[in-house]
């Protein structure tokens, strides 16, 4: 039975070689010399330092220009609030999103549901199997879940025959 698996994964490699050339930037920017500007990665997470908001966005910017170069998609960050640490200075989280979470999941399937594709979709940890009886019904519901989910950067991997 051909099947496919819909994953929500980032490149990791390129996330932290993104976040290492953002880093290596702050420290040569002029703007940035003799701040606490920063940023840090561990796991799945990127937190950002600096002295006020402004420069709070200003990192978040050239972090996003960097992703963007190395083909990361954007939307798997998720960026928390500004928390106020120690004197004037500020931080911010940024959680890179790794998996399908289960409103997500519930919502795939519904959509492949209601669309009346012949295809069966079912949840299987952080990542949602679709099988069906023909290859041309699996792609067909590879273009729905790209054209309806665009908050998600979906991927397809697994394609069996």
């Amino acid at each position: 039975m051909p099947s496919f698996d819909t994953v929500c994964e980032p490149n990791m490699v390129e996330v932290r070689n993104a976040v290492d050339t953002s880093s290596k930037e702050i420290g040569t920017r002029f703007d940035f010399k003799g701040t606490s500007a920063a940023l840090e990665l561990k796991d799945k997470e990127i937190t950002m330092f600096g002295d006020a908001d402004f420069q709070l966005t200003q990192v978040e910017d050239i972090l996003r220009n960097k992703l963007t170069k190395r083909n990361v998609d954007v939307r798997f960050l998720d960026i928390g609030k500004v928390e106020k640490i120690g004197g004037d200075k500020v931080k911010q989280v940024i959680k890179v999103k790794n998996g399908i979470e289960t409103e997500d999941a519930k919502k795939i399937t519904r959509l492949i549901k209601d669309s009346k594709i012949k295809v069966q979709a079912s949840i299987q940890g952080d990542a949602v199997r679709v099988t069906g009886a023909k290859r041309d019904d699996l792609q067909a519901a590879m273009a729905l879940l790209r054209k309806d989910m665009t908050e998600l950067p979906l991927s397809f991997d697994n394609f069996r025959d």
